[in-house]
């Protein structure tokens, strides 16, 4: 009897304690995608071929399909009533896409976008759909966008998405456009706050009876309430689809462009209004990566030009830099185009798909596993910035990739989110961020005290005037001031370095007029419009008794306000002497900050620092200690409104603080080892050709 348990219990435990140690990991943890989206138009569900949309993806070594599923029309022989047919479609195409993705190890992921229904469904149901304040209809040909409230969304959806699961052994699903809808983004018209007779009920509910608001008016309480009953509503709904997609089977990923109960964020590199940005991918992937470390980030390459222009692609030497800068920064691969590949009416970027997945996937060892090496955060207006705190944002940006001076992206709203991350930081920078929660701003407090160095730009906390006096030592007289004919004078050589042969520094956009008495320096001296007009009557640039730099040091720290558009400006002119303004507060509160990546590389050379762990299993990733990994990406090519071919550049030097002696230190792509000296602390070599991307492995 005894012998009899005994062997029970060994039973019980091998098939519970021993096999639940041998669950496999979800399959995206490796974070090793190389995506491939065909967002189809519905008339290609008739034609399109499995069979050579599988052969591409193997040919073009993709390792997961986005394909779609259902919402605005369902792309298989759906039964449920409330869920528009595409009338092309074939009945089995989606699941033969499916199973023969799968005889392939190809992970599919299928497409849902709930925020429009057919006229035939507006027509019995018009209660689901977005309604203005002035009773107008967002109405794409016969498509109508929905309210999120609505039964719809909020019970519909949730049927389809199960019904799909049922059919189809998909291994993940994204959700295209979630959220409020206020604009008709494919025809750039704005329609205002979504007045359906379910928003007003829900929000009274939340608000206590408030009136849902018709205007975006940020000034405005209850607007400001409204904006957390948005988010409040849209977590609440992700949570749900959470529950109900991990109960049928929690090897099924959830990937879309929230963060809230999703394990793939995806973003998006789109060709966007001049200036164009060329380091969007580094933007998208960095912000996102460092602002929700437990995420996997999926950076789209977006193949076409605009909303409007779908069918002609972005230039292949910008798809380049995205696709690189993407796995520098710790996304896979990610691309997203209309249609099949079969019959693409812009083909140009093929070979370039085709070279760097390729890449990936034979050194996919040395990607999707990294740590950061920065000191210095840059903390971002949000996930998707616009308008002017973008510009600054950017502009900062700029200045630092040029200078090569290594940083971290952080979304404003994650700050306390990631807080022991924060204070591995020396250098905080705040461009414009206008707004941060109390429980931030005291965290930016205590970094400070602790040593912490914080540099804020414009009109960076204007609405924190105690926060201004405690940490700068500032408080606004008019924040927002008009520079133009304005002029700065450098004023202290020892802190000023760069600007040694000038007098004078022009000015254009805000120039804020504060009260620096609180500070411990004042710097650039803001002289006077004087008399513009013919050179015989210029001049009388006089002094008004405002700096345009102030400096308040601390015990262990030191914290520099620069009141001004000075990234804006940057971003949209690139006189280099505003960049400099920024690197010499820089080197004066962060003197260190330059040793960490020294070189003479040019400015357009993009020079990404990572510590790393070999990607090869599940269980190796979160290690990152076999060494580290520089990645160099030639954005020589960019011009400013055009993407040509990175000219080589030949023999320069690096000179990176490793922190150890490496074992090795070998070319990427070639294994060739590379000659270095190493001396305390740092590493010495040169690389002898830069190409369009470099990658220089040191190991320990």
């Amino acid at each position: 009897m005894r012998i009899l348990s005994l062997f029970l219990l060994l039973t019980f435990l091998s098939n519970g304690i021993f096999a639940q140690e041998s669950k496999p990991e979800f399959w995206w943890k490796r974070n090793n995608l190389r995506v491939i989206q065909t967002n189809l138009p519905d008339y290609e569900a008739a034609t399109l071929n499995p069979d050579s949309l599988v052969k591409d993806l193997v040919d073009f070594s993709a390792n997961t399909l986005i394909i779609n599923a259902g919402g605005i029309m369902a792309f298989y022989d759906t039964k449920l009533d409330f869920h528009y047919k595409n009338p092309w479609m074939k009945n089995n195409m989606l699941k033969e896409v499916v199973d023969k993705c799968h005889q392939k190890n190809i992970k599919v992921i299928v497409r849902f976008d709930f925020s429009r229904v057919h006229e035939s469904i507006f027509k019995k149901h018009p209660d689901w759909c977005y309604i203005s304040a002035k009773n107008e209809r967002i109405i794409n040909t016969d498509m109508y966008v929905v309210s999120i409230n609505a039964p719809y969304v909020q019970d519909k959806a949730f049927k389809i998405i199960e019904e799909v699961i049922n059919f189809f052994p998909i291994d993940g699903i994204f959700l295209n456009m979630p959220g409020y809808q206020v604009n008709n983004p494919y025809e750039g018209k704005y329609h205002g706050i979504d007045q359906n007779e379910y928003d007003k009920k829900r929000f009274a509910e939340y608000s206590n009876g408030k009136t849902l608001p018709t205007v975006e008016d940020k000034a405005d309480p209850i607007f400001q309430e409204y904006l957390a009953f948005k988010k409040s509503t849209i977590e609440d709904w992700s949570e749900k689809l959470h529950n109900l997609v991990k109960s049928k089977n929690e090897q099924i990923a959830i990937c879309t462009y929230l963060d809230k109960h999703v394990d793939i964020i995806r973003h998006e590199s789109q060709t966007s209004n001049l200036p164009y940005w060329p380091y969007s991918a580094s933007d998208n992937v960095s912000n996102a990566r460092n602002s929700f470390p437990n995420h996997i980030i999926s950076n789209a390459s977006i193949q076409q030009i605009s909303f409007q222009s779908r069918y002609n692609a972005a230039e292949p030497e910008e798809v380049n830099i995205r696709l690189y800068e993407n796995i520098a920064n710790g996304s896979g691969l990610d691309m997203s185009m209309m249609g099949d590949m079969r019959g693409y009416e812009d083909e140009r970027n093929y070979p370039v798909f085709k070279k760097i997945y390729a890449f990936h996937k034979k050194h996919e060892a040395y990607f999707g596993n990294y740590q950061s090496v920065a000191k210095i955060a840059l903390i971002a207006p949000g996930s998707w910035p616009n308008g002017d705190p973008m510009q600054e944002y950017r502009g900062i940006q700029l200045m630092l990739k040029e200078a090569h001076l290594p940083f971290d992206i952080i979304e404003d709203a994650q700050l306390v989110n990631v807080a022991d991350k924060v204070k591995q930081y020396q250098l905080i920078i705040l461009p414009e961020i206008t707004y941060l929660k109390p429980e931030a701003i005291a965290l930016l407090k205590e970094l400070s005290k602790a040593g912490t160095n914080i540099i804020a730009t414009n009109r960076s906390l204007f609405d924190s005037p105690e926060t201004l006096k405690e940490l700068f030592g500032a408080k606004i007289i008019n924040k927002d001031h008009d520079g133009t004919g304005f002029y700065l004078q450098p004023n202290d050589a020892n802190i000023l370095k760069h600007f040694t042969l000038q007098k004078m520094l022009f000015w254009k956009f805000n120039l804020g007029l504060y009260d620096l008495s609180g500070t411990d320096k004042k710097l650039f001296p803001i002289l006077s419009k004087g008399r513009p007009g013919p050179p015989e009557i210029i001049g009388g640039h006089e002094p008004i008794n405002y700096y345009a730099m102030g400096i308040k040091e601390f015990p262990q720290s030191k914290n520099v306000i620069l009141p001004i558009n000075i990234g804006k400006l940057y971003y949209l002119h690139g006189y280099e002497e505003h960049k400099n303004i920024l690197l010499d507060a820089i080197d004066y509160v962060m003197p260190k900050a330059k040793e960490l990546v020294q070189t003479n590389a040019p400015e357009r050379i993009e020079v990404i620092l990572q510590a790393y762990g070999k990607n090869i299993s599940h269980k190796s990733v979160g290690n990152t200690n076999d060494g580290l990994i520089l990645h160099l990406i030639n954005l020589t090519g960019f011009s400013g409104n055009s993407y040509f071919d990175a000219l080589p550049v030949y023999e320069r030097n690096f000179k990176i603080n490793t922190g150890f002696k490496p074992s090795k230190v070998y070319d990427l792509a070639t294994k060739s080892p590379i000659k270095y000296v190493w001396k305390d602390g740092f590493i010495n070599f040169q690389v002898a050709k830069i190409g369009e991307y470099e990658g220089i492995v040191m190991d320990k």
